[in-house]
């Protein structure tokens, strides 16, 4: 599945009320945090920047964070978070639609083999997701 622009959780606010508000779950390389989106049945369209409005946002979000202070210097962060975003991308078919994540990375992320990543953030998954509410998407 690929990682749309439309999932990037970037607005301050937004990922604020994730932090504020949503749920956190500790999985050792890194850290998630949750929240569930409500938007009303009769949303309005989102308005592309490129021209006519979009649909409603039907899928989940992420925004990946790493600090120097947790992962390094700045190799290991980038690396941190594109292997991160690529756990996200190979496994957001197993989250709600309505979700809204940040991951905290920390510096095992950037070392951890990826199939290690791939599981605790499966784990994480069924956590956030009960049996038969994730998207189905494959």
């Amino acid at each position: 599945m690929r990682f749309r622009p439309e999932q990037h959780l970037c607005r301050h606010a937004e990922i604020r009320a994730v932090r504020e508000q949503g749920r956190r779950i500790d999985c050792r390389a890194f850290t998630v945090w949750w929240k569930r989106r409500h938007q009303p049945a009769a949303a309005a369209p989102v308005r592309s920047p490129s021209g006519p409005p979009a649909a409603p946002l039907h899928v989940p979000r992420v925004c990946v964070i790493a600090s120097t202070a947790a992962v390094g210097h700045a190799v290991l962060r980038t690396r941190a978070k594109r292997r991160l975003r690529e756990v996200f991308r190979h496994r957001q078919h197993e989250l709600p639609i309505d979700c809204d994540l940040l991951l905290i990375a920390r510096g095992a992320a950037a070392t951890w083999p990826l199939g290690e990543l791939e599981k605790k953030f499966t784990e994480a998954c069924r956590q956030i997701a009960p049996t038969g509410m994730a998207t189905g998407e494959k």
